[in-house]
């Protein structure tokens, strides 16, 4: 059995505390996105102008953080503006 020194039992628990964070993080994206989308698919425009506010901010704090890719993050945003666009045009 191979020996555990302080400092890589230390990283797991490090790893761990990481891992809990971006699992919460990406599951509060994909929860704003799927409400935002449902808003727009319901032609709720007002409701879905409210929430790409916010959606938006959660995009940009879990790209600023590496938990998503900042292209990524980009194309969540342009894609949901140009709907947001189209739907209230």
């Amino acid at each position: 059995m191979a020996k555990r020194t302080k400092s890589a039992l230390k990283a797991n628990r490090q790893n761990v505390k990481r891992r809990d964070g971006n699992r919460q993080m990406r599951s509060k994206l994909r929860g704003a996105l799927r409400a935002i989308r449902a808003s727009l698919d319901e032609k709720d425009v007002a409701g879905a102008k409210a929430a790409l506010s916010a959606t938006v901010s959660i995009v940009d704090k879990m790209a600023k953080t590496g938990i998503i890719h900042r292209n990524t993050a980009g194309r969540y945003k342009s894609r949901l503006t140009s709907r947001l666009q189209k739907a209230s045009a």
